[in-house]
């Protein structure tokens, strides 16, 4: 299983926040110590979701987009979810953060699940950093890692 942390942003718009920046790499490396794990930003929906469907001879990634309209998890849940692609042997996982509009009716539709990191609005890179370090929770839940402690 391959983990793909998805984001959209401009090519022409400069990262606000280094630190943000900063947390997702970290617990992206983090994560790549338990599966196969990447963070890549596109320049538009468009290319993201064409990048979900293009894997020559090999199906499609599951879309999981993040979206405040979602449905909430916990990391539990969020963890169960990921063991159960994984045991379903789906070979790429895409977790998306959306563009600022939110996400068109077709990407939508194309998702597998839609889900929500709360009712609040983050900004894109506390967003892209939080769902980072979800991942890594997520996975260390799955092997029984101490870094969970359930709350």
């Amino acid at each position: 299983m391959q983990l793909i942390l998805a984001s959209i942003s401009p090519r022409s718009r400069k990262a606000k926040s280094a630190a943000a920046d900063s947390l997702t790499i970290e617990y992206i490396a983090r994560a790549t110590r338990l599966t196969p794990t990447s963070a890549v930003i596109f320049d538009s929906e468009q290319s993201l979701l064409a990048a979900a469907d293009r894997q020559p001879g090999r199906p499609a990634a599951q879309l999981l987009l993040f979206d405040s309209r979602g449905d909430l998890v916990s990391s539990e849940e969020l963890a169960g979810l990921l063991g159960r692609l994984r045991d379903d042997s789906v070979p790429r996982i895409l977790l998306a953060i959306g563009p600022a509009d939110g996400w068109s009716a077709a990407a939508r539709t194309r998702a597998h699940r839609i889900i929500s990191l709360g009712r609040i609005t983050l900004p894109h890179e506390l967003a892209r950093a939080v769902t980072a370090e979800q991942i890594y929770r997520a996975l260390t839940i799955l092997v029984g890692h101490p870094y969970h402690s359930g709350h």
